[in-house]
């Protein structure tokens, strides 16, 4: 079984769109988002009807905390993250929040957990940024494979039942293994806005059956976006940043 897995899409068309023409070319049997469809981008109205779209034809998505504080007008944020979403509330229509606010917290499908930020209260929104915090994650479910994003940065974390986790840097367009015996967390990096000093568009691919995971890059016209950030009036280091990939 192969299952993409895409998080942090945070309303960039471009990286979305190409993002979703690199999974086409050869179609994977399951598409799920692991939320943050909005936030920091241009593009909020565009990438909510496109990920409604995925879900009628059977994508799974979840939750992320911007499209939460989309929806409940939360403000304890960063200034340049309360901004944007304070500019995405006045731009989505009712029918683009009530899909934000139906999206679950978490699922669990088979062995694996999908989850925005961790598995460790999934409302808390908590970041995955050591071998600590990937083990209270880990402890909190019983699933074999968890992934999540929130931190924009790929990752993998594995462990022997009962052991420390162990972090890995996973290389681009490069298949990590992974053991039979261990279990893993990984982070799947961030498609509309990366943190690695990569500007890509990174998703992971899943193969159940070869048993590795793949965190593939899609270059994008990052330019393009940066451009429609600076025209909308949104902070200019949202699309400033997308250049540098940070």
């Amino acid at each position: 079984m192969r299952i993409a897995i895409l998080s942090d899409i945070h309303a960039n068309r471009e990286a979305f769109d190409a993002v979703l023409d690199t999974v086409r070319k050869q179609p994977p049997d399951q598409l799920v988002l692991l939320g943050d469809l909005v936030g920091y981008g241009p593009d909020p109205v565009y990438v909510v009807e496109k990920a409604a779209d995925l879900v009628e034809d059977g994508a799974l998505c979840i939750m992320g905390n911007h499209d939460e504080a989309v929806v409940v007008g939360r403000t304890d944020m960063t200034e340049h993250a309360r901004a944007a979403v304070e500019w995405t509330r006045e731009r989505l229509a009712r029918q683009h929040l009530d899909f934000l606010a139906r999206l679950p917290l978490s699922f669990r499908s088979e062995d694996r957990f999908y989850v925005h930020a961790s598995a460790e209260r999934p409302e808390k929104w908590l970041y995955i940024r050591d071998a600590d915090a990937a083990e209270r994650c880990l402890s909190s479910s019983d699933a074999r494979f968890i992934f999540c994003g929130h931190t924009h940065v790929p990752a993998i974390y594995y462990a022997l039942p009962g052991t420390r986790p162990i972090h890995f840097s996973p290389l681009s367009n490069v298949a990590a293994p992974l053991s039979e015996l261990r279990r893993h967390l990984i982070v799947v990096g961030a498609v509309g806005q990366p943190r690695d000093r990569n500007p890509a568009a990174c998703f992971a691919l899943l193969d159940t059956k070869r048993r590795e995971v793949t965190m593939v890059r899609v270059p994008y016209d990052h330019e393009e976006t940066a451009r429609k950030v600076q025209a909308s009036g949104l902070p200019a280091w949202l699309g400033m940043r997308l250049k540098i990939g940070r």
